[in-house]
């Protein structure tokens, strides 16, 4: 029987890339998930395809009542959390002299509070269980700092260090896991509008690799020994440098 068989897992940012990659993956090996995302379309039609243990709700990270939602729905519908993946995430490049503060802001709110959000929603019923996982998608961008890359990197170190705190204070039941990727296939770039940065970031994911490559690193956290916490996980192309 997979490990997987019956855990409940919510995923953010689940109605593409790698949130999708992930609830594929996930639904095949017998989980129940429960998917959030802001496109219904998309969450509607990936949930009737994966089936009866699949439930949706529309979801913005950015508000911690729609968060909150996520986790009181997998409570009602499987009277259980035991993974939380904090998924969502954005990346729209620019540099600093641009001072393209609505976009600073929208990073900060979807890449920070979003996880903080999703901490908020779940830990009360995580340590009421004794048990749980929470797994936060950074980026190598939180390990190291490219021009046009400064506040999106500042975000993910943010995630990292909230990461490292809550597994500070993990009670010795509470396992927290960071998978930092590198350039991988999803609509992560589509969102940079400057056109300068955006062709020399479409020129780094010429070799990028498939989102299953960050499916199969968060299947290998989650299926370990619950006395086996893997802390953090970088995964890059071969060929990326940085």
């Amino acid at each position: 029987m997979s490990a997987l068989q019956n855990k409940t897992i919510i995923i953010t940012g689940a109605s593409s890339g790698l949130g999708e990659e992930m609830a594929r993956r996930f639904a095949a090996l017998g989980a129940n998930l429960v998917l959030g995302a802001r496109r219904e379309d998309r969450l509607k039609s990936l949930s009737a395809e994966l089936g009866k243990n699949v439930k949706y709700q529309v979801c913005d990270v950015s508000k911690a009542e729609d968060v909150q939602a996520l986790a009181d729905m997998a409570l009602k519908e499987f009277s259980k959390i035991d993974v939380l993946i904090n998924n969502a995430g954005i990346m729209p490049l620019s540099f600093f002299a641009e001072k393209k503060l609505e976009e600073w802001d929208r990073m900060i709110d979807v890449n920070i509070r979003g996880v903080l959000h999703g901490i908020a929603a779940v830990i009360e019923t995580m340590h009421a269980q004794k048990s749980g996982h929470i797994i936060n998608i950074a980026s190598v961008a939180g390990h190291v700092v490219t021009p046009s890359a400064g506040v999106y990197s500042a975000t993910k170190y943010a995630v990292r260090a909230i990461s490292e705190g809550l597994r500070q204070e993990s009670r010795g039941y509470l396992r927290t896991t960071i998978i930092s990727p590198g350039a991988v296939t999803s609509e992560l770039t589509q969102s940079i509008t400057n056109e300068k940065i955006s062709k020399g970031i479409d020129k780094l994911y010429e070799d990028a690799i498939d989102a299953r490559a960050i499916a199969d690193a968060v299947l290998y956290a989650v299926q370990q020994p619950e006395e086996v916490d893997v802390n953090e996980i970088i995964v890059r192309p071969t060929k990326q440098k940085l």
